[in-house]
């Protein structure tokens, strides 16, 4: 007597390569060997994040060392060729995300290249303040009103573009982790982020928001539309409100009533 599902050839047994009757659906824990990988990349594969656009940021580092390049001899610290040669490899970064926006590694370049420029201004500001306090306190003959007045106007806008390049470069890890990530871990929080229904679809800052942060600090020292969240949000905006505090109510008044004399 032969037992019954058995049939003569003895007992079945299951072939992972059997392929399922037609009409039943096959899913993963039907499948002995688990999910195909192809699919499961498929289904997990999203868009790539649009990159930045980039030439306002680099319009903003042709004007700071063009700035840089019209200060006096007194306030520049470095040499022409250097300031040149700054300029060249600070854009070769930024032109190498628009090309390659699929790379891991020129984003990474790029901000150390910028934020490490942008120290190095930094110090070339803080030089300026102290060569037109000196002037401002001690009257020297070679320095007239007017070149106090423009020097002072000069080194105000400086003030304003680099640190809005260094809060686009600090805020979440800079614009291309903003690209792929979340607003967890945010520097400052914009009018968007906390009304999200009055922001396009997708909204995340660009670098004409982190202009305005910049232009705003230095005008009202204080935030204004934008709140800063991490304390060293808060510490490099108090330091660009007071080099703007120096640079245009001390030196620029001073300059102002030099030249009504």
């Amino acid at each position: 007597m032969v037992p019954v599902g058995t049939g003569r050839r003895g007992p079945e047994r299951f072939n992972p390569t059997m392929t399922p009757p037609s009409g039943s659906p096959q899913t993963d824990l039907e499948h002995p060997r688990g999910p195909v990988p192809g699919d499961r990349i498929a289904r997990d594969a999203a868009p790539a994040a649009k990159v930045e656009p980039r030439w306002p940021a680099a319009l903003t580092i042709a004007a700071v060392f063009f700035l840089v390049l019209a200060l006096p001899e007194r306030v520049r610290l470095v040499p022409h060729w250097l300031t040149i040669l700054s300029l060249v490899v600070l854009l070769v970064p930024m032109a190498a995300v628009t090309i390659a926006p699929a790379s891991s590694v020129w984003p990474r370049i790029e901000r150390a290249v910028t934020l490490v420029v942008v120290a190095i201004t930094t110090v070339l500001i803080v030089n300026g303040l102290k060569v037109l306090l000196f002037a401002m306190i001690y009257h020297p003959k070679n320095i007239s009103a007017l070149s106090l007045l423009s020097s002072a106007v000069a080194v105000w806008v400086l003030n304003v573009l680099v640190f809005s390049l260094l809060y686009w470069q600090l805020d979440r890890g800079g614009p291309s982790a903003r690209a792929t990530a979340g607003s967890d871990g945010s520097d400052w929080l914009f009018p968007q982020m906390s009304s999200p229904e009055r922001a396009p679809a997708g909204w995340r800052p660009a670098f004409p928001d982190y202009l305005f942060l910049g232009f705003t600090a230095a005008t009202a020292f204080s935030p204004t539309d934008t709140l800063p969240l991490t304390v060293r949000a808060k510490m490099l905006m108090m330091f660009q409100a007071s080099i703007s505090l120096v640079s245009i109510v001390m030196v620029g008044a001073r300059a102002i009533n030099v030249l009504g004399a």
